[in-house]
């Protein structure tokens, strides 16, 4: 089918929350499916799941190991039948209209990868009304001056998905593979509009401050750059980083 999206959500202790996920990306404009891969959850994600057993949008399936995040999304991509990938977190949801835009966006501007700006959201679920925008061309070099791909937001060519699968989880996998995307095409293109609700959770990957920066200066490492680059890098990225924020939470 011409223009079908897979949607891959990787879920793991997500049973609270997964049904909101799932509910905004089946409100969506267009034709898609949604592949859930549950990566060995100990939750009740089965019951959740029941409510979904008859759509036939929906295809559930379940990892025979745990294989983290970035795996989990690349055994979706290598089962996605799309012809574009989106990738969305089970704690985080999309505004109507969010996968049309995007499409026609990527078809107006010959690019491979689009994503959003994002609205800040409490643990709990409620809007702060604090947004995160987002350039609507991104380049490789406005990329590495801080990562402003947020991974629930991406929508992008299925082939390139496939070209490029997540690695090096115990970095920011997906900052470095959209590095490595623009490293080769150049750019991105996004929709400053906040379509992405991104929950905030001091327990999630990133939530120590310390250990996300050192992720970070992982991941310039793991694309290539030399020490005293990654580290310059790096000093660059949390310097736009405290801005960003800053400019969020001032609502500047």
């Amino acid at each position: 089918m011409a223009d079908l999206v897979s949607v891959i959500i990787p879920a793991y202790r997500c049973a609270g929350t997964i049904e909101q996920a799932i509910d905004s990306v089946l409100a969506q404009e267009v034709p898609l499916e949604l592949i859930v891969l549950d990566d060995m959850s100990p939750d009740d994600l089965d019951r959740v799941m029941e409510r979904y057993q008859a759509d036939g949008r929906v295809r559930y399936v379940k990892n025979g190991r745990n294989l983290g995040a970035s795996g989990t999304r690349n055994r979706g991509v290598q089962l996605a039948r799309g012809n574009y990938v989106a990738f969305l977190d089970a704690d985080d949801w999309w505004e109507a209209g969010k996968l049309r835009k995007q499409l026609e966006l990527l078809k107006r501007e010959h690019a491979v990868l689009c994503s959003t700006a994002r609205e800040l959201v409490t643990p709990d679920g409620k809007k702060t009304g604090r947004v995160i925008p987002v350039r609507t061309e991104i380049t490789y070099r406005a990329l590495l001056r801080h990562n402003c791909i947020n991974c629930s937001s991406v929508l992008m060519q299925a082939a390139v998905a496939c070209e490029f699968p997540m690695e090096h989880e115990d970095s920011h996998e997906d900052y470095i593979l959209w590095m490595r995307i623009l490293r080769k095409y150049g750019r991105a293109v996004a929709v400053n509009e906040p379509l992405l609700n991104y929950r905030l959770s001091a327990g999630g990957k990133s939530g120590s401050k310390w250990k996300s920066a050192r992720m970070t200066y992982q991941a310039y490492r793991y694309a290539g750059f030399g020490y005293p680059e990654a580290f310059w890098r790096f000093l660059v990225y949390a310097a736009n980083g405290v801005w960003k924020y800053a400019r969020a939470y001032l609502k500047v």
